[in-house]
């Protein structure tokens, strides 16, 4: 009888050979410290004697290793036990904090240019007990008997009634530090790009507009991808031709400014620019002839809504107090909600001058629904202005009643 040897998946006999080995890994713990210095200058000295025992002069904060740290100097000491015979100098953690480790250097400065100044330091020495700890804001490290009264009033380290005392501290940190990973740069995205190349050469292009006998060649998943409107025409119907496709609703540089957008994500350099100036000798008429304004449309049209928000945009540049009746009209037509609200917003602002203008009487006319919007607008502005004051009755009487001022009595609005 034969014997069937199997044998378990994963299992491995001492001789096996893996079939892949992982690289080792390697990292490295790093401790040192952070360091900053600062000088604090007493002038005065024989002034700041007699304070009293245990009573400081503190210098200004300063940080270090991301703590604030100062200086306590005590003219007539800390201890009470020393009689005050001795200066106490202490480096103070100002910070609210749990642990601070730290080394710490203090040092009084020779004045005579000898350089023998009077130092205590932590640093370039081997620490028993390592670094000193400081546990909450308070913490101090220092000197009660840091040098005597009766010698440093005799030694060069005063000089014209002024002590230089240098502090240093060091902030102990550590971190990891692990193999630095090779990188390479990776540029910016190029696919808008590459997409306007797309259209500028038409190379593999699928789809043919006619538009007023103007043809416009296109590619029919970079307009799917681009707009629900599209993607329903060329995917969503049973049509078994649609590479032919004839728009009887826009004019060829619509069109043409329209593709640019759908393939660039950006309104068409010749775009016209329409300033304060342009609505000013425009009529209403003229002003719907623009490109921008046929864009805003086509975007209503065909479901585009950051080209809607591009062409409002542009549109806002040209709002002043004699176009934005004008603009206020546009936007209703085209159903542009940000260009309307930011135009209410602006005649709520500046309701006295607007409601002088031309513009504005042709406003009450062609869109009498308007009123009770901008009534609403000035009344939040109203609400919320600094004046105090609200709008003059005569201001609300105007609005209120169409624009016309009569000689009855407008009662204030109560809110």
């Amino acid at each position: 009888m034969s014997k069937l040897m199997t044998r378990t998946s994963g299992s491995s006999s001492p001789n096996t050979i893996p079939d892949q080995i992982e690289s080792p890994t390697s990292s490295r713990s790093v401790t040192q410290t952070t360091n900053g210095s600062h000088q604090f200058v007493i002038q005065g000295y024989s002034l700041a004697k007699g304070i009293g025992v245990g009573k400081h002069i503190a210098s200004d904060n300063f940080s270090v290793g991301g703590y604030q740290w100062t200086i306590f100097v005590y003219p007539d000491g800390k201890n009470p036990e020393d009689n005050s015979s001795y200066v106490s100098v202490f480096i103070v953690l100002a910070s609210e904090c749990t642990e601070v480790r730290a080394l710490f250097e203090l040092s009084l400065v020779d004045q005579s240019g000898k350089g023998k100044h009077k130092v205590h330091s932590h640093f370039d020495r081997s620490l028993d007990g390592g670094p000193y700890t400081l546990k909450y804001r308070g913490s101090m490290w220092g000197y009660k008997r840091f040098f005597r009264r009766s010698l440093l009033e005799t030694s060069d380290y005063l000089k014209d009634d002024c002590l230089k005392i240098n502090c240093t501290v060091g902030v102990v940190v550590s971190e990891m530090h692990c193999p630095r990973l090779l990188s390479i740069h990776v540029p910016d995205s190029e696919l808008g790009s590459h997409f306007g190349k797309l259209l500028d050469t038409l190379q593999g292009s699928d789809v043919t507009f006619d538009v007023a006998g103007e043809k416009f060649q296109a590619h029919k998943l970079v307009l799917a991808a681009r707009s629900q409107f599209f993607r329903s025409m060329f995917y969503n119907t049973l049509a078994e031709n649609n590479s032919d496709v004839v728009i009887s609703d826009l004019e060829p540089k619509v069109l043409k400014a329209l593709l640019h957008f759908m393939y660039k994500d950006s309104l068409p350099g010749d775009v016209e620019p329409l300033t304060a100036h342009s609505f000013d000798l425009l009529r209403p008429s003229e002003i719907d002839d623009t490109l921008i304004v046929k864009l805003l449309a086509a975007a209503e049209m065909y479901n585009l809504s950051r080209l809607r928000l591009l062409c409002e945009s542009h549109i806002c540049k040209g709002i002043s107090i004699s176009s934005v009746s004008k603009i206020l009209a546009l936007s209703d037509k085209y159903n542009a909600s940000e260009l309307k609200s930011v135009s209410l917003k602006f005649t709520a602002e500046n309701l006295a001058a607007v409601l002088q203008t031309k513009a504005y009487e042709d406003l009450k006319d062609d869109c009498p629904n308007l009123q009770s919007e901008l009534l609403k607008a000035v009344a939040g502005y109203d609400d919320t202005s600094s004046s105090g004051g609200g709008k003059s009755q005569t201001v609300w009487a105007q609005l209120s009643n169409g624009g016309e001022t009569s000689s009855r009595r407008v009662r204030q609005r109560t809110t």
